[in-house]
């Protein structure tokens, strides 16, 4: 079985950061394992406590991951702090990690930045670097850009420049009022547009996490990179059609849609 690494937070309403990575690998067809980031309390309405792991404990959860189970993938989630991040890049190089895929999670749906300055350099110098594909939103991409996307044409020149400055594939995600969900996937020189389609579910807290752990598990199975990012889209696509409606903000979506009926009942 194909294995996959997820690093990030822990999401204790079980929407979203580890836990959503998790679901997303196993009903993807590959086993994940986990190094936690940070530990946060918070539910569908927000987050109300966020406590960071030390950099020596970040290492040894992902020494002891790469000794032992060494991951076909690894996806990288909201990491805040700079030492951390130093930590995750520091590890990889080591282990030669393969199929690294990086969420940039730096916005949040309110448009408050959630990392700090010296935190998002270190992301752009430490981590983007050794990605395989880096998966921005709109207002995540603005900031690497340092400028406004403001309709199709502007997505695909900030995706080509982020690729250009990083030497990364960039899967800039639609929406934001842009578009219908259409992504725009540029590597290697060129791009295509992956479409989507809007679902009407106001529930969509985790959408980035399991988007970018779907590809990492695609990857871990060996598709190409369109087709791993074609496939996570669908993926997602069906969780957020299933309708699941829990909590009383933006809630989780059902990772599982499309689990077997024989342990359910």
């Amino acid at each position: 079985m194909k294995t996959a690494l997820t690093i990030a937070g822990s999401d204790s309403s079980g929407g979203a950061g580890i836990q959503a990575d998790i679901k997303t690998m196993t009903l993807n067809g590959v086993f994940a394992t986990s190094a936690i980031a940070a530990l946060t309390a918070q539910n569908t309405t927000g987050v109300t406590d966020i406590m960071d792991v030390s950099p020596d404990f970040l290492a040894a959860q992902i020494d002891a991951v790469f000794t032992d189970i060494y991951p076909d993938a690894v996806k990288i989630g909201m990491v805040s702090d700079k030492e951390l991040i130093k930590v995750i890049s520091e590890k990889l190089s080591e282990y030669k990690a393969k199929n690294i895929v990086l969420d940039p999670v730096m916005v949040a749906t309110s448009g408050a930045k959630l990392l700090k300055d010296d935190a998002i350099a270190s992301l752009k110098s430490e981590l983007i670097p050794l990605a395989s594909i880096i998966t921005p939103n709109i207002p995540e991409a603005e900031i690497l850009v340092d400028g406004k996307i403001t309709d199709d044409d502007t997505m695909q020149a900030a995706a080509k420049c982020i690729a250009d400055e990083f030497s990364v594939a960039v899967l800039l995600k639609g929406g934001h009022a842009i578009n219908d969900a259409n992504d725009y996937l540029y590597s290697n020189g060129s791009g295509v547009w992956i479409k989507g389609e809007r679902i009407d579910n106001p529930n969509t807290h985790g959408t980035g996490c399991t988007l970018s752990s779907a590809i990492a598990a695609n990857l871990a199975k060996g598709e190409d990179l369109e087709e791993a990012v074609r496939l996570a889209k669908k993926y997602l696509e069906g969780a957020l059609r299933d309708g699941l409606n829990l909590g009383k903000g933006s809630g989780p979506m059902n990772h599982a849609f499309d689990i077997k009926d024989e342990y359910k009942s």
